[in-house]
């Protein structure tokens, strides 16, 4: 039963890459985007992992510990970034570029990768969390590039309009 549901999971969070038009062969994200991570993760001391999950909540690439399961991760770190979107957008003009949280064993951050993914890392309560930020929005930034240049991930609809506040200007 076990490896039934195992098989399920494999099969319905495939990032699927759509052959150019021009016939050349595909590249494969998840490589580039593993690759990114692990660089990260050499350039971060603290970081204990970070995943990027595509727009849809499927993980693209994870370089997770072993008790975080990626599929779940990307489905709650997908959840959590449509959050931040709206809060976003009630409190203020402007999209969202990023969300800590701040735990008693360390941090989750997530930071917006273009319209089409998201990074989450993972991160020891030790660790310098301006150094965290240095080299983690580059890294997302890199991240997306690399997403849209392959087609991956699909470009995240534009998130329904919030409540406006008009501020009083005298």
């Amino acid at each position: 039963m076990r490896r039934q549901l195992e098989n399920l999971i494999e099969r319905l969070t495939k990032v699927t890459v759509q052959p150019p038009a021009d016939g050349r062969t595909p590249a494969v994200p998840g490589a580039s985007v593993l690759g990114e991570l692990h660089a990260l993760r050499h350039r971060l001391p603290g970081l204990t992992g970070s995943l990027v999950a595509s727009a849809d909540g499927l993980p693209v690439a994870a370089d997770l510990p072993p008790q975080v399961e990626p599929a779940g991760m990307a489905a709650l770190t997908t959840s959590g970034l449509a959050l931040s979107q709206r809060i976003a957008l009630t409190v203020q003009d402007g999209g969202f570029q990023e969300v800590v949280i701040r735990a008693t064993g360390g941090y989750v951050v997530t930071y917006a990768a273009g319209l089409v993914a998201s990074l989450t890392v993972l991160a020891g309560p030790g660790v310098n969390v301006g150094r965290l930020h240095l080299e983690s929005r580059p890294a997302a930034a890199r991240i997306a590039a690399l997403l849209e240049e392959a087609g991956a991930a699909a470009p995240r609809p534009p998130p329904a309009e919030g409540p406006r506040h008009r501020r009083n200007r005298q």
